[in-house]
């Protein structure tokens, strides 16, 4: 939907209600994934697409009829050698598409989210899809605001909880929840649109560790770089398939490369030559995680060399090192798992204490 914003926006800011459809789930070999959106506005002008054409003319009629009435609908187009080329997906998928008006009394902060999206500031919208809370209801979920409501406040606040998880991941999908918001029910479904990047994961050293650390990044939703000076370990067949790899020296690399809050920056290489430079670079940006790889000798002894290199101690707080959480790790798999776990404490501000030494809520307000 990010590309038909602009459009959108303009109907909005004109007073133009206008019918939305947004895929919130697929199956198979479907055309388009969720949050692929199309539109209808004033004079049945369309613009977006949810499936490449398949199924457009039924949706066009859907999105009339939820402008006309008020009433979202949820529609779901699979194949069928009755209406393949009517209103069935020929490519043989299926597709469950939300359909819903958009007027700017109902959705006053439809706005908002287009300004945040125009802005490249992180915002997740979510929209009751099937249950008991009423369909087409959206709630927006900045990091430090929130606005609309899908019916109960249970439901708004655990949503708003998830939704902040998927801001951190640019997570998108259908969650399920009780009508209060209870977790282990689900009796109302919830489609989490997240509009933001997926962040990144830089790894420095391409060592056997690194291709563990990658592919864990790979898993838990992060566009992962491996970044080493030496073409020889710097080839792509050593890595999971969509890791990005660079043969560059790694501070150079670095500071031609945007970081923000959520960038990850794993320091796998615990050679001085290139650790100092990096880590001289990397203490001074924007990053969520920055870690480096080493014994505790090490640790001191590249520490020492950043203070020489005029590092202070607000800078240095920032680092992690040695790398992860003491799992007792070995293997290379074995400490990728310890490195993601300390990534993840660190993001939500867990404790790394084993759950069954602590006591209260596993996910306590705020976190």
């Amino acid at each position: 939907m990010r590309e038909i914003l602009p459009v959108l926006d303009g109907w909005w800011q004109a007073r133009i209600p206008f019918g939305l459809a947004t895929v919130v789930a697929v199956s198979r070999s479907a055309p388009r994934g969720p949050g692929a959106a199309m539109a209808v506005g004033p004079d049945d002008e369309v613009v977006g697409s949810v499936s490449g054409g398949c199924v457009e003319g039924a949706v066009l009629g859907l999105a009339q009829e939820a402008v006309a009435s008020g009433e979202a609908r949820l529609e779901v187009f699979g194949y069928s050698d009755e209406d393949a080329f009517a209103v069935g997906l020929t490519c043989g998928g299926e597709i469950t598409v939300l359909v819903r008006a958009v007027t700017p009394g109902r959705d006053p902060s439809f706005g908002a989210v287009a300004a945040s999206v125009a802005e490249g500031r992180p915002v997740t919208v979510a929209s009751v899809t099937d249950g008991p809370a009423p369909r087409g209801a959206t709630l927006a979920v900045w990091r430090q605001e929130v606005r609309g409501t899908l019916g109960t406040p249970g439901l708004d606040a655990a949503v708003t909880a998830d939704a902040r998880g998927g801001l951190a991941l640019g997570a998108t999908g259908v969650r399920h929840y009780g009508p209060h918001g209870e977790r282990r029910e689900d009796a109302v479904s919830v489609f989490l649109h997240s509009f933001a990047p997926p962040p990144r994961m830089l790894v420095f050293g391409a060592i056997d560790y690194a291709a563990a650390v990658a592919r864990i990044g790979d898993f838990l939703g992060y566009r992962v770089t491996v970044c080493d000076a030496r073409p020889v370990f710097a080839t792509p067949r050593r890595f999971p398939p969509g890791t990005e790899v660079v043969v560059d020296w790694p501070h150079r690399y670095l500071r031609g490369t945007g970081t923000d809050e959520r960038t990850v920056i794993c320091v796998l290489t615990h050679d001085p030559k290139f650790d100092v430079p990096l880590l001289r670079e990397a203490l001074r940006r924007p990053a969520a995680y920055i870690g480096a790889m080493g014994s505790r000798r090490t640790h001191d002894e590249r520490r020492a060399r950043l203070v020489e290199a005029g590092l202070g101690e607000r800078e240095l707080a920032r680092l992690r090192s040695p790398v992860g959480l003491d799992l007792g790790a070995r293997t290379p798999e074995e400490v990728a798992v310890s490195v993601a776990a300390e990534i993840v404490a660190l993001r939500w501000g867990g404790s790394g204490t084993p759950l069954t030494c602590t006591d209260g809520a596993i996910h306590p307000a705020g976190r």
